[in-house]
């Protein structure tokens, strides 16, 4: 069974594993999709999240969502930074998803200092998805980011405004950076103290794919791919209390994360020497290191 917690302050007992729906991305119809949307029915998982920028996700996710909407706390992101632009985004998003409100709206990816600024002022992101939030549109917002700098812009965040959830990287590379972890950890503490809910990304990664290779997944990293690399990653992650661990975005991957959570609760979590051992023989490395253009994705 997948462990649940509270999703932060938000009212919900979210499974601990969040179904990433960007595994739906390149699905091009509702059939290709439904079998692994109805894994989720399978498994208990009982929270999606989506974005607005995932391809064909909202769309595959909505097409199934409204025999299933009330098992489900459904998430998406706007990565408009202008209140007009949410708004509208925001407005697609909910078409899409054939629903009339979201329980959770992130603004995604907000790290560079020029988004920031322009989500936060008077006629800004962060103000109009609070107009919708009392319009009934969406019950929660949240914000979300990459890079080794994300967990700092999140704290700063927060000082400006009480978001009900985060979401960043964490796994045993990035938090083998100090910088990277110290930052993680104050930011933990304070949604600790705020009951603010932690979603984790990038459990199950690798490293970057290597110039000349050519992707076998719908990553844009390279993933680990063996179950049992898969369930030593997961367990890391679910090993720290009170996170939550969104599922990589390749469908193929879903049933062996699916896999190790459920068998999280009877097992010893990975020591960090067996973490070591494993870092080295697999060559994982880290997707984003200070000074490497913090929030490098691939284009």
């Amino acid at each position: 069974m997948i462990p649940i917690l509270n999703f932060g302050r938000t009212g919900h007992e979210s499974t601990r594993i969040i179904f990433g729906a960007a595994a739906l991305g390149y699905m091009a119809d509702a059939a290709e999709a439904a079998p692994v949307l109805d894994m989720l029915l399978d498994a208990g998982i009982n929270h999606i999240d989506v974005a607005a920028s995932y391809g064909r996700a909202e769309r595959r996710v909505g097409e199934w969502m409204p025999e299933h909407r009330e098992n489900f706390f459904l998430a998406t992101k706007t990565d408009a930074r202008d209140g007009a632009g949410a708004r509208k985004q925001l407005a697609k998003s909910l078409e899409r998803l054939q629903t009339d409100h979201v329980d959770l709206i992130q603004l995604h990816n907000l790290v560079k200092e020029d988004d920031w600024q322009t989500a936060f002022a008077e006629d800004g992101a962060v103000a109009a998805l609070i107009e919708a939030r009392n319009e009934g549109l969406v019950r929660q917002i949240g914000v979300t980011g990459h890079g080794t700098r994300v967990a700092a812009m999140h704290l700063r965040s927060l000082a400006e405004f009480d978001f009900a959830s985060v979401l960043l990287p964490y796994n045993f590379t990035m938090m083998a950076q100090p910088e990277y972890a110290d930052d993680f950890e104050n930011l933990l503490e304070a949604c600790e103290e705020r009951e603010v809910a932690v979603q984790t990304i990038k459990s199950v990664a690798r490293r970057r794919w290597e110039d000349g290779t050519k992707p076998f997944t719908t990553t844009w990293y390279e993933p680990l791919t063996d179950d049992a690399e898969i369930q030593r990653a997961v367990h890391w992650a679910l090993a720290r209390p009170g996170v939550f661990v969104n599922s990589a975005s390749d469908a193929g991957l879903l049933p062996k994360i699916i896999d190790a959570a459920q068998t999280f609760a009877s097992s010893m979590p990975p020591a960090d020497h067996e973490m070591d051992a494993a870092i080295k023989e697999l060559a994982v490395a880290p997707l984003f290191v200070r000074g490497d253009d913090d929030v490098r994705l691939p284009q």
